[in-house]
């Protein structure tokens, strides 16, 4: 569904890891020098999502749906990553990426 709304280039081979909370925390803090666990990095130039497994399953009970609901957002929002938008930037690049993101939920 992402091909959809994104195009296929740059989307054909995706690598999807899987990890644990120290695991996460260690990337984030080698790539993002943020020393805390994270639910999802996206690795552009390696065309990799990386998603903690643990961090999913407690933000899926906080939200109170299921595991398969939080990994299909976390993938898509790692997918619209590696499409070179960002939310950290801007409130106005915020909306662009989570109006992207949703445009690809409601297609699921």
């Amino acid at each position: 569904m992402a091909v959809k709304v994104l195009g296929k280039k740059g989307l054909e081979n995706i690598s999807l890891v899987l990890v644990g909370d120290a695991k996460m925390k260690e990337l984030n803090k080698k790539y993002r020098g943020k020393n805390r666990v994270t639910d999802v990095l996206s690795f552009e130039e390696l065309n990799e999502i990386f998603i903690c497994l643990p961090q999913a399953k407690r933000q899926a009970k906080a939200l109170k749906h299921p595991l398969n609901c939080e990994l299909t957002r976390l993938v898509v929002h790692g997918i619209v990553h590696l499409k070179g938008y960002e939310h950290e930037g801007s409130k106005r690049q915020a909306a662009r990426m989570l109006a992207v993101e949703n445009k690809i939920l409601e297609l699921i």
